[in-house]
């Protein structure tokens, strides 16, 4: 059995009801990628090709699932389960509300980055784990790019910020996994 169906199996016995889905095939998921195209005014236009998403205990997945290494599937499942744990912390309506509202909904969004920087916090543990501390570092710019530009609707405009907590994330790991 591969990494990432074994990390399912796990998955599914803490939350019985997860399945993974297209968002090609969601007429929902279409109308949010609609919705975010227009409110970022034209800065994310991936969502539906290039972004997984967790909404109401199902993973949303683009087309490149399916092209996906073993490894890749079983980073982005374990980010993605900080969101499923999330959500069973909160709550749906908290945790949406949480996400979409404070402060605002676009630039200065600090629920959904405190939401965010959790989860990623496990996507630098996996990838630390799986490639090493070097890949993990090497992660820094293009998530410091999500959470300052549009892909996540610039939830925190302060790139100083994103780089402080990146170098805690990693600090963190390297402690965790022994200095690595």
């Amino acid at each position: 059995m591969n990494r990432t169906d074994a990390f399912l199996e796990e998955i599914r016995a803490e939350f019985p009801n997860f399945r993974i889905e297209k968002k090609r095939d969601s007429v929902l998921q279409k109308a949010i990628h609609v919705a975010l195209v227009t409110v970022t005014l034209g800065g994310q236009r991936m969502y539906l090709t290039h972004y997984h998403t967790v909404l109401f205990g199902v993973l949303w997945v683009p087309d490149d699932w399916d092209a996906m290494s073993d490894d890749e599937r079983y980073i982005l499942l374990r980010h993605e389960r900080v969101h499923l744990r999330q959500r069973r912390r909160m709550g749906d309506i908290p945790m949406a509300f949480a996400y979409l509202v404070p402060v605002l909904p676009l630039f200065l969004a600090w629920g959904r980055a405190r939401i965010e920087w959790e989860a990623y916090v496990e996507t630098i543990r996996a990838t630390a784990e799986i490639y090493g501390v070097d890949a993990a570092a090497k992660l820094r710019e293009p998530v410091v790019r999500r959470f300052v530009g549009p892909d996540y609707g610039w939830m925190w405009p302060f790139p100083k910020t994103i780089h402080r907590w990146f170098d805690e994330a990693l600090a963190s790991v390297c402690a965790e996994l022994g200095g690595s």
